[in-house]
């Protein structure tokens, strides 16, 4: 970390842009601010961003190694990274904070920026998280690409690709992503003016809110009278839908919709599934469910969404580890990065059995596989380490399965 450190501090740059905004000023057509630190107040846009980063960071990230012959593939345990991926990635970090946060970095930003902190033999000692904020990404002619770093104090440095991790999201010109909350800022920003507009709709309506008028005129202490009446007794929410007895020939004029008028609540629920639309995320994720929505249905819902939501994420951070975080050397060894999204079945251990009963009475696993699965110790039965014959395969496939192939 020293060496971050003391980068970071030389040559310290005076001025008030020392933090640019994160994603920079960008207007959408409703008048409304959007940005990562605007949208994120959004309800949507919140969820969508909540499952996805717990979506990333409650699977376990192991670091295996395959053998040459592709016959065995084991937790690389004695390598530094594993310890960095699966449990504690710096000095303040869990790996499920972190994956989190670098998920919400990506999936708003599209970009994540890590400094690969290493020991003087190479290897991986942490990773230290920026926020995109605080990074410039640039390219040189012959395609390098250096990142440009703010610190807290204004003191800017550059750092070599090498020393950087970054994950990208969806890119354009391959080699920074394209900004989530900037592509969907009409829908957010629609959102955000539907949202004040039901709160001061809910702080000011009156059901009979509008323009009274009488006949002839009146005098001061008439008018603050009625003024009085009209504050106590039309407007504020605590006075909806009450029925108004006016005198003296008033007329009462409505002036404006109600929520019902203006289509607010169908508004509202429709910008929810369009920020979804952006973020890849089912509504049912969100708490948006329809009426038509069933237990049936709803279950393959969660299962479209690891298939079409998560999968995606997984491979793109496991390949951006691959590429970034290990050596020639380590790929050539068998290792790679692995997410082990079967730990999405924590949430129904009825669904684990039979998945596991399967597995194991179907000869595709042992029985203390099995229980390693879930975390149970190994039984010492010689036979809980071999795989079983399923029931319905006899004859010589059963004796080639037991026996060995003949020579």
């Amino acid at each position: 970390m020293g060496y971050l450190a003391d980068a970071l501090t030389r040559k310290a740059v005076g001025g008030n842009d020392v933090f640019r905004e994160l994603l920079g000023r960008s207007t959408s057509a409703t008048g409304k601010v959007v940005n990562s630190k605007t949208a994120v107040e959004v309800a949507t846009v919140n969820a969508c961003m909540r499952v996805i980063g717990e979506g990333i960071a409650q699977v376990p990230l192991k670091l295996m190694r395959e053998n040459k012959g592709g016959t065995t593939r084991l937790p690389a345990k004695e390598h530094a990274l594993y310890e960095i991926l699966a449990c504690r990635p710096n000095g303040w970090q869990t790996s499920f904070e972190y994956r989190e946060m670098l998920a919400w970095h990506v999936g708003l930003t599209g970009a994540h920026f890590s400094f690969k902190n290493r020991l003087s033999k190479g290897d991986i000692a942490e990773l230290i998280p920026f926020e995109p904020g605080q990074v410039t990404v640039k390219r040189a002619d012959d395609w390098t690409l250096s990142y440009e770093v703010t610190a807290a104090n204004g003191a800017r440095q550059i750092f070599p690709a090498e020393s950087i991790w970054h994950v990208r999201g969806p890119s354009w010109n391959s080699w920074m992503g394209l900004e989530a909350v900037r592509l969907a800022r009409e829908a957010i920003g629609l959102a955000m003016a539907s949202e004040e507009h039901g709160a001061k709709l809910h702080k000011n309506l009156a059901r009979v809110g509008g323009i009274l008028s009488v006949d002839g005129s009146m005098g001061q202490d008439q008018y603050e009278n009625l003024r009085k009446w009209v504050e106590e007794n039309i407007e504020g929410s605590g006075n909806a839908y009450r029925t108004a007895i006016i005198d003296r020939g008033a007329k009462w004029t409505p002036a404006i919709m109600n929520s019902v008028d203006a289509q607010h609540l169908e508004t509202r629920r429709y910008q929810v599934e369009e920020i979804c639309r952006f973020f890849r995320v089912n509504p049912i994720m969100v708490g948006a469910e329809s009426k038509n929505t069933t237990y049936a249905s709803a279950e393959q819902m969660f299962l479209a969404h690891v298939v079409h939501c998560l999968s995606p994420w997984y491979m793109r951070i496991e390949q951006s580890i691959d590429a970034n975080l290990l050596t020639e050397a380590d790929r050539a060894a068998g290792l790679y990065a692995n997410f082990v999204d079967e730990g999405l079945l924590r949430g129904s251990m009825a669904d684990k059995k039979d998945f596991l009963t399967g597995m194991v009475n179907g000869g595709l696993m042992t029985a203390n596989e099995g229980r390693a699965k879930l975390d149970l110790n190994p039984d010492d039965d010689p036979a809980s380490d071999k795989l079983r014959i399923p029931t319905n395969i006899t004859g010589s496939i059963a004796q080639t399965a037991t026996q060995g192939a003949p020579s």
